[in-house]
């Protein structure tokens, strides 16, 4: 079980960073263009894909459902950074999967997932930040209380010790921002 939470090493020189941070502040569409720009692979958030399958079965996530979604969410970085060149984008990781499933399960969280959310690495978070429009999107559900999830998932990346930088503005800015942030790294 251990063994598909943990991060593989194939391309330990490869930089990586993660968009990270609640619903519907422009993750996705960053990791897309961030991906095309430095023209290397990007990791699709696992959850979203899951969520949809469920929601098309009629059926509700549950506790259950967190640690198939960890195991899922490894196994694509895991194969995507075998692809990437120097850099890898990351749609989600396991620290955004414990933010979450401490939010909708009062505090619960497998320990094995936070175990590996405390120990993967990466170079950067890009937190993003609620000043965008939240939009439904069938599996979206949380338009009322952003501020508070914002701030758990700050607080996470301060106990964890990650480092990270807070993306705002308009979607131009956020990618001119992630870009020079990344060239930084990349130097």
């Amino acid at each position: 079980m251990e063994e598909k939470l943990k991060q593989i090493t194939d391309n330990s020189n490869c930089i990586k960073v993660v968009l990270y941070g609640p619903e519907s502040t422009g993750k996705s569409s960053l990791a897309i263009e961030l991906a095309n720009w430095y023209n290397t692979v990007y990791v699709k958030e696992f959850s979203r894909l899951y969520a949809q399958k469920k929601v098309e079965q009629n059926q509700k996530l549950t506790k259950n459902d967190v640690l198939p979604i960890a195991i899922g969410q490894m196994f694509e970085e895991n194969r995507q950074i075998k692809k990437a060149n120097n850099l890898l984008i990351c749609d989600t990781d396991l620290l955004e999967t414990k933010v979450y499933s401490q939010h909708y399960y009062n505090g619960f969280c497998p320990q094995v997932v936070e175990k590996y959310a405390k120990e993967n690495t990466y170079d950067l978070y890009f937190l993003t930040y609620i000043d965008t429009v939240w939009e439904d999107d069938g599996i979206r559900d949380q338009p009322n209380n952003r501020q508070q999830l914002f701030d758990s998932f700050e607080d996470a990346l301060k106990d964890f010790k990650k480092p990270y930088v807070i993306v705002k503005g308009s979607f131009e800015e956020r990618l001119e921002f992630c870009k020079t942030q990344i060239d930084n790294l990349l130097k």
